[in-house]
C-alpha cells in the first residue's frame, strides 16, 4: 500500500508515518509533503497513491485547495483537531477522521475502514466536495468583533477596523487601521475561520485586510511584496503560486 501524508507539522508527519508502519509494516510512505504547493508540485509530477493522510488546515492554506487544483484518484483520511462531534457530520462516502493526537488504534481504525470500503473510492474528488461542503456547515460562524487583550482588559475590536493579523516571536497581533496594535490569545487559522473573506492569508505570518492592501510588486524571483495602507514595520510576500489566488481576492 503506497501512502502520501500531506501535514504542516513535522513532528506530527513523523508521528503518523512511525504510527502507520506500527500498524501495518507492509505501507510504503512514498511522500511526506508539508504545504498546499508542494503537494500540487507532488502530484503533477507523480501518480496517485493507493491512500492519502491529509491535515486540512496548512500553513500556506487549505488541503481542499490541493484537490481543487490537481485531480488526485486516491481515498483520502483527514487529520483534524475537530472535536469528536463535529467529525460526526464527516462520517460518510467512505472516509474517516483522524483526531489529532492520534493513536494506533484510531489510525488502525482508519486502515481497517479503507480496507473494507476501498471500491468506493473510485472517485476520490467527489468525496472531496461533499466533505468540503460539511465542512462549511460547521466551521465557526463569522464575528463582527474579535476580542484582545491590554494589560487587565478585555476589549472587543470591529474585525472591519483591524488591517492586519501577524504573528511576531510566535505569539499572534493585530494592528488597526488606526495604527493600534494588541496581543490576541488566537492563533491565525482560527483567527481566519471567523474573518470571512475580506481577509488573505498571505503567508504563515499575516493574514491581511483587502481594505489595508495599496499595492503588490515584485520583491525577489518568486515572490511579490504588499504594502499597506497603514505604516507597518513587517515585509509582507506572497509567493508566485499564489499571486492570482491573491490578485482574485483583491478584486472582489
Amino acid at each position: 500500500m503506497n501512502i502520501v501524508i500531506i501535514e504542516d507539522e513535522k513532528l506530527t508527519a513523523l508521528d503518523l508515518q512511525s504510527v502507520i508502519f506500527k500498524v501495518n509494516p507492509a505501507a510504503s510512505i512514498t511522500a511526506i509533503l508539508y504545504s498546499v504547493e508542494q503537494a500540487i508540485a507532488y502530484f503533477k509530477s507523480n501518480s496517485s497513491p493507493d491512500l492519502i493522510f491529509s491535515d486540512i488546515q496548512l500553513g500556506d492554506g487549505t488541503s481542499f485547495e490541493i484537490f481543487e487544483n490537481i485531480k488526485v484518484n486516491a481515498p483520502i483520511i483527514f487529520c483534524t483537531a475537530y472535536d469528536n462531534y463535529m467529525l460526526n457530520a464527516f462520517k460518510n462516502n467512505g472516509i474517516e477522521y483522524l483526531l489529532k493526537p492520534f493513536t494506533e488504534d484510531t489510525v488502525k481504525a482508519a486502515l481497517n475502514k479503507y480496507n473494507k470500503l476501498s471500491e468506493v473510492f473510485s472517485n476520490g474528488n467527489q468525496a472531496i466536495d461533499e466533505i468540503k461542503q460539511a465542512l462549511e456547515t460547521i466551521m465557526p460562524k463569522k464575528s463582527s468583533n474579535i476580542l484582545v487583550y491590554n494589560k487587565d482588559k478585555i476589549i472587543p475590536i470591529k474585525i472591519e477596523n483591524i488591517a492586519v493579523f501577524y504573528i511576531q516571536e510566535q505569539a499572534t497581533y493585530l494592528k488597526s487601521f488606526k495604527g493600534e496594535t494588541y496581543f490576541l490569545d488566537k492563533t491565525l487559522s482560527q483567527i481566519e475561520e471567523i474573518c470571512g473573506e475580506d481577509f488573505f492569508r498571505a503567508n504563515r505570518q499575516f493574514l491581511i485586510n483587502r481594505k489595508a492592501v495599496k499595492n503588490a510588486s515584485h520583491h525577489l524571483s518568486r515572490k511579490f511584496s504588499v504594502s499597506l495602507t497603514i505604516p507597518f514595520d513587517y515585509p509582507i510576500t506572497i509567493s508566485r503560486e499564489k499571486l492570482r489566488e491573491f490578485l482574485d481576492w483583491l478584486a472582489q
